[in-house]
């Protein structure tokens, strides 16, 4: 292996990508995964404009993404037997890169991971399956990286991409309790309902207590999740038996309007899982160990931004790096931390705000009471008029750059 040798903790969505931006720059990168083999653990994300714009920067990317993008967006409510568009937007491709370079794209995560693995490969950058990273031993010049298999490995610096529930974060700044949000997820993959058919909306449905969130992710298959107030369930993405996706199916969702009810009663493989909320981090790195994507900045699904954020978190970690170590050499302590304290000067404080904003998003969305809900949409109906909200979708979609520095 020639080049500066890099340790990715994770091969999920943020570790492929982050190694294919290093290899491009000269850099060794090599991954270690925890778990045994790629999962089919998720469901779906929308890929938005800004993280795009960053798969853009790895040639013939885009192209290959499995997905589908929606043709418009609609915000409804199905509230006391009465059904109402709140909301109705043109979200086309040609409309979103337009106005934005690129559109969205709904994919499968199973799909999407299995792409950014395979074109990691292609780099010829190695996947080293059934590692978990569990302490870091660190040099002037080295980190050695020790996992649970009594195995060890070593790089000039290491990234912790290891998602939600990162080993690395947990090494570096200690255990922190998770709090649960008194919010459930739960969701699956449908077959396109009657009503929707040929729309290819992004569909975002208002109830009493609940909201769904659902969007084409290829011509005939919808992604959809409902998020609820339960009693606490654990944050595992854990596929529901047989007897309970049955009970989701045959439900109070049932009945939903604007499709809603029919992807209910269709869905496949059904998942639930509870949403919890991290303490923010004062720092992302200690010495030649950073932190990035989810497992830098966990975040509840509410904007979307989770992986697309994780994506502008590369970009910039990796043009700060070229630009204090253009020659991918060995570098100092004193110059990754450099490095490491410019980018999370930068990408902290976005993050927190935008992790606070899903929070409060997810608390608004999910209203009890017929005349609290009639309040909720019609704040709905304002934020879509509003020129300030409309400004700063705008901005987050524009990001990370409007010529890249790479």
């Amino acid at each position: 292996m020639s080049g500066t040798k890099v340790i990715i903790v994770g091969a999920g969505i943020a570790g492929p990508v982050l190694a294919i931006f290093l290899k491009m720059k000269g850099y060794a990168p090599i991954i270690y995964e925890r778990l045994p083999s790629p999962t089919e653990a998720g469901l779906s994300f929308m890929l938005q404009p800004n993280g795009l714009r960053v798969l853009s920067l790895i040639p013939g990317l885009i192209d290959k993404i499995p997905g589908y993008s929606p043709h418009k967006q609609i915000h409804c409510s199905s509230l006391n037997g009465t059904e109402e568009v709140l909301v109705d937007e043109d979200l086309s491709s040609s409309t979103m890169t337009q106005l934005f370079g690129f559109p969205l794209i709904g994919t499968r995560r199973t799909e999407f991971h299995r792409l950014l693995i395979e074109t990691a490969q292609q780099y010829g950058i190695e996947v080293v399956w059934g590692h978990q990273a569990m302490d870091f031993e660190q040099t002037d010049d080295d980190v050695r990286v020790k996992f649970t298999n009594e195995t060890s490995d070593t790089a000039s610096f290491v990234v912790g991409c290891d998602g939600l529930h990162s080993n690395t974060r947990t090494v570096l700044f200690g255990r922190e309790k998770a709090n649960f949000t008194g919010l459930v997820q739960f969701g699956g993959l449908s077959p396109t309902p009657a009503v929707l058919q040929g729309k290819f909306a992004f569909i975002n449905n208002y109830g009493d207590g609940r909201h769904m969130v659902a969007y084409p992710v290829s011509p005939d298959r919808y992604s959809w999740a409902v998020t609820i107030r339960e009693p606490e369930a654990k944050e595992d993405w854990r596929s529901q038996s047989t007897k309970e996706q049955d009970e989701i199916r045959r439900g109070s969702l049932s009945d939903w309007g604007f499709g809603a009810g029919e992807l209910a009663k269709t869905g496949e493989k059904i998942i639930k899982f509870g949403l919890y909320d991290r303490p923010e981090l004062e720092s992302w790195f200690k010495g030649r160990v950073v932190l990035l994507g989810d497992a830098a900045h966990p975040t509840s699904p509410h904007l979307g931004q989770g992986a697309n954020q994780a994506f502008e978190d590369i970009y910039h970690l990796v043009r700060i790096l070229n630009e204090h170590n253009p020659s991918a050499s060995q570098p100092s302590t004193k110059t990754l931390g450099h490095v490491f304290q410019k980018y999370q000067g930068l990408r902290l404080p976005i993050t927190t705000e935008l992790v606070k904003g899903a929070r409060r998003r997810g608390e608004a969305r999910v209203i009890s009471g017929v005349e609290a809900c009639k309040r909720r949409n019609e704040l709905v109906k304002s934020i879509f008029s509003d020129e300030g909200s409309r400004k700063a979708q705008a901005e987050l979609l524009s990001g990370p750059f409007r010529e890249s520095e790479l």
